[in-house]
């Protein structure tokens, strides 16, 4: 009793500079265990605290020891600390295997906690709902869903535990770092694949193909009445519309509903604009491949982020993670075979067009929303007008959002991609993505093909996830017919054709192109000297009539260039064959069909 005493006055202390709550007592209060058999270190600590990496993996043992015929552990990865990232498999029949959950023929949910460690609502909530299997309180979950669960997928970072780890969260007392011991964030990764964990959960759904996947979060932002909010690309932005309109259509309703049911409010999946004028409305976020809701998106995995709000207690935040998955894994059980359709659907089509970029429409629509009262004054310290929470409702009836709508980048879709043997590393995460990929075995000379040549490039003045991004331009150039021998080969015509096209075609935002994997085109190693280029470059305008005067008509238009030596020099190497011919050529080649495919 003291220990909770305690506990208490140390949350109260760290919580004294958040905005005042909201009185909430919901039914779901009645899902904690106050003794018996499993309880959890949550339940144990009234709600307060979440155990550490040691702790979880033994309650883990626990779990599996009170029901080893039902639950299995295995480890998926190890983390650059060399942690083990171990997933829980729970099925009625010992079915623990890929291919022994695909024979049971119920569908599987995939439920990540901790990809963001401070961030651990799920692993505790799932515990208990775990828990509640295990003791034969629901027995009613495994006859109708395979589970497969990681409890902590950032391990590095859970074990960067503090009380002083994210200034704008309500608990748990002590709470992990957001990014990994590398200091990578694990939900920037999706793409890129720098990272053991995300690897390692690509591996699962790639083997366990699992029906529903969901990625349990903690907002930051602002202020608002819900506790709970969850989202997925909307239904006119998405890659998998069929997809997102199941979710809408079936899933929706049966999780608002339980949440409502047990004192919870659900909401919907958004940010705002200003943080420090909330009136202004709203930002309808579309997530990008980069994001684990992005990326499955463009897979057509059905991919639910749950973004639970970070001002409520920890407490709140977890019995409304057991309603929500409670109520998605009862979604799961009725409307399996809607979800499949859709994802059938949307993997059998691949766009003659893309858009890999989009903006923020210039106009609002409009949502009714439950927010919390504010004041703004202008602070001593920044300066500026502040905004203050005070801790009461206040309703919108027709709140601004805008939604990210407009197509910023769009790409002409190749039929195929052609990878030259210099990259294994690229063919080797495509593969882990999921996506086909063939050898060429053939001399066969390949013709229609192109390069995409680099017009214009910059490099972003700082790291980003690690590296330093390049947004570039391109001219589209064609290639003459050659032999592919040896290459790769990879058709946008397969299940996961958008995703292909997102990470192959250069001017995609989170291609890999973009993420810097080819950053050696931009190095020149050869380069001229004068005594050789002038006899040379004299010869050649001799031989060259048209090119001679290209060169003078260049020099008579563009007074800069006629009066910098290097730069004629430069343009006169240029046109010679001892020019570096790969300089600024994006090395992987494409193929374009004449047939648009079109949706049916």
């Amino acid at each position: 009793m003291i220990a909770s005493l305690l506990l208490l006055s140390a949350s109260v202390t760290l919580d004294s500079h958040l905005p005042p709550l909201l009185p909430w007592q919901g039914q779901s209060l009645a899902l904690i265990q106050q003794k018996g058999p499993l309880t959890t270190d949550f339940e144990l600590s009234e709600g307060l605290k979440s155990p550490n990496y040691q702790q979880t993996m033994a309650f883990v043992d626990r779990l599996v020891a009170a029901n080893p015929t039902q639950f299995q552990v295995q480890t998926i990865a190890h983390s650059a600390s060399g942690r083990a990232i171990n997933m829980m498999v729970a099925s009625e029949d010992g079915a623990f295997t890929p291919s022994q959950l695909m024979q049971n023929a119920k569908p599987t949910i995939f439920i990540q906690a901790g990809i963001h460690a401070g961030e651990i609502d799920g692993k505790d909530a799932m515990f208990m709902l775990l828990r509640d299997i295990a003791t034969g309180k629901r027995r009613d979950i495994l006859s109708q869903v395979n589970i497969l669960f990681i409890p902590i997928l950032n391990v590095d970072g859970h074990e960067r535990s503090s009380q002083f780890n994210r200034i704008n969260q309500r608990g748990p007392v002590e709470m992990g770092f957001r990014t990994n011991a590398n200091n990578l964030n694990l939900n920037r990764d999706f793409t890129k694949l720098d990272t053991p964990e995300i690897r390692g959960v690509l591996k699962v759904i790639k083997q366990f193909n699992p029906d529903l996947y969901i990625d349990v979060h903690v907002t930051d932002g602002a202020d608002y009445q819900y506790d709970v909010t969850y989202g997925y690309n909307p239904v006119f932005a998405s890659e998998s519309p069929s997809v997102s309109d199941a979710l809408n259509n079936y899933f929706k309703p049966i999780i608002d509903t339980k949440l409502q049911e047990q004192g919870h409010i659900p909401g919907p999946l958004v940010f705002v604009m200003d943080k420090r004028e909330f009136k202004k409305g709203l930002a309808g976020w579309v997530a990008t491949p980069r994001y684990s809701n992005g990326w499955g998106d463009l897979r057509s995995l059905p991919t639910i982020l749950v973004e639970n709000h970070s001002l409520k207690p920890y407490k709140q935040r977890v019995l409304g993670t057991y309603v929500f998955l409670d109520g998605a894994i009862s979604a799961l059980a009725q409307h399996h075979h809607q979800l499949t359709e859709a994802v059938e659907k949307e993997r059998a089509f691949v766009p003659s067009q893309l858009i890999v970029e989009r903006s923020y429409a210039k106009e609002p629509n409009t949502i009714a929303f439950a927010g919390i009262k504010y004041s703004r004054s202008k602070s001593a310290l920044s300066g500026q007008m502040e905004v203050k929470y005070l801790g009461e409702k206040q309703h919108y009836d027709a709140l601004p959002i805008y939604w990210q709508k407009d197509a910023k980048t769009v790409i002409t879709v190749p039929s195929t991609f052609y990878i030259p043997p210099a990259y294994p590393d690229i063919v080797e995460k495509l593969k882990l993505h999921g996506i086909t990929v063939e050898n060429v075995s053939s001399d066969e000379l390949v013709t229609n093909l192109k390069v995409a040549v680099v017009t214009k490039h910059e490099f972003d003045k700082a790291p980003f996830e690690g590296r330093f991004r390049v947004n570039a331009d391109f001219d589209f150039v064609d290639v003459p017919e050659k032999s592919l021998i040896g290459w790769s080969k990879v058709e946008t015509a397969q299940p996961f054709g958008e995703l292909v096209a997102h990470l192959l075609h250069p001017k995609a935002p989170d291609s890999f192109f973009a993420w810097g994997e080819f950053n050696t085109i931009f190095q020149r190693t050869e380069y001229m000297e004068n005594y050789a280029l002038a006899p040379y470059a004299r010869h050649m305008l001799k031989d060259k009539p048209a090119l001679a005067l290209e060169f003078d008509k260049k020099i008579r238009e563009d007074a800069a260039f006629a009066k910098d030596a290097q730069a004629r020099l430069n343009w006169l190497y240029e046109h010679t064959p001892f020019y570096d011919q790969a300089y600024l050529k994006y090395p992987v080649l494409m193929t374009f069909d004449t047939k648009p495919q079109i949706k049916n």
